[in-house]
């Protein structure tokens, strides 16, 4: 085993939301094991009792709040809602039906998770990311990702290894429809990303790595829809499962990050892209 070394003319936003809030059991998240409680996982303990919460009113307003904050930040993730648009709290109220107090603990749950500004009297506005700030977020995520990997080619049982090869079956299916489905890709690299944080072992930094991921989803998603990026991804995705097999920790950690850098033509497509 080697070591590893580094250890204007759309509609607003409230009627773009494709669907309104699911249900309790399909917007929550899987606790994890030792995972560090963000903000949002807090509030929905205190919702379901376990942090003092009381019942009633106060119980069916956090639920409220947790139910669009999941919605707004899926829309944001997935692009629906893009950085610059402003999040107007009577418009979300009326679209979903419920009143403007949780609408706007929502709003304070997508602050806390860095996705929105909060600008008391000019609203609450997607958080932009210019260039210089997206390629340091994304040095940042290459080096996270890249951690995942080294600790699951050290750590990975066998049955996580299998599923980063069922996954990695269903991304060369997905790339070689054609015309290419970018979304179904997207979702399916998604999963093998996640796989590889679950192989890593580490709930602290699996979440970390989520965060940040997160805040530059659109972008990533932007760079999956890049001239021939599928093709590589798919390439790239079979050598960092190779090394994590072999338990090459070291191969493992530089492959994922490269794969997750941007580097060369996908920077400077990338830069092209933006308006």
């Amino acid at each position: 085993m080697r070591a590893c070394q580094a250890c204007d003319g759309r509609t607003n936003v409230a009627t773009r939301l494709s669907h309104v809030p699911r249900t309790r059991g399909e917007v929550r998240r899987s606790e994890r094991k030792g995972a560090p409680m963000s903000d949002v996982e807090a509030a929905d303990r205190q919702s379901d009792g376990h942090a003092g919460g009381r019942p009633g009113g106060d119980v069916n307003r956090t639920t409220l709040a947790l139910d669009l904050y999941r919605e707004l930040e899926r829309a944001i993730i997935a692009g629906e809602i893009q950085p610059g648009e402003r999040l107007d709290e009577q418009e979300i109220a009326q679209r979903f039906n419920v009143s403007r107090t949780p609408v706007r603990e929502a709003l304070r749950l997508l602050g806390a998770s860095d996705l929105v500004e909060l600008r008391g009297r000019q609203g609450v506005i997607v958080r932009k990311i210019g260039v210089s700030a997206l390629i340091e977020m994304f040095q940042v995520m290459a080096e996270l990702e890249a951690l995942c990997a080294c600790l699951a080619a050290r750590r990975s049982s066998a049955k996580q290894t299998e599923a980063l090869h069922d996954i990695q079956a269903q991304l060369v299916a997905s790339a070689a429809r054609s015309p290419a489905d970018i979304e179904d890709f997207y979702a399916i690299n998604q999963e093998f990303h996640e796989a590889i944080y679950d192989a890593s072992r580490n709930a602290y930094l699996a979440n970390e790595t989520r965060q940040l991921r997160n805040r530059v989803a659109p972008f990533r998603r932007r760079v999956t829809a890049l001239p021939a990026r599928l093709e590589k991804t798919v390439v790239e995705h079979q050598a960092i499962i190779d090394a994590i097999v072999a338990r090459d920790a070291e191969t493992a950690r530089v492959a994922m990050r490269d794969h997750v850098s941007l580097l060369g033509d996908d920077l400077i497509d990338l830069i092209a892209s933006f308006d």
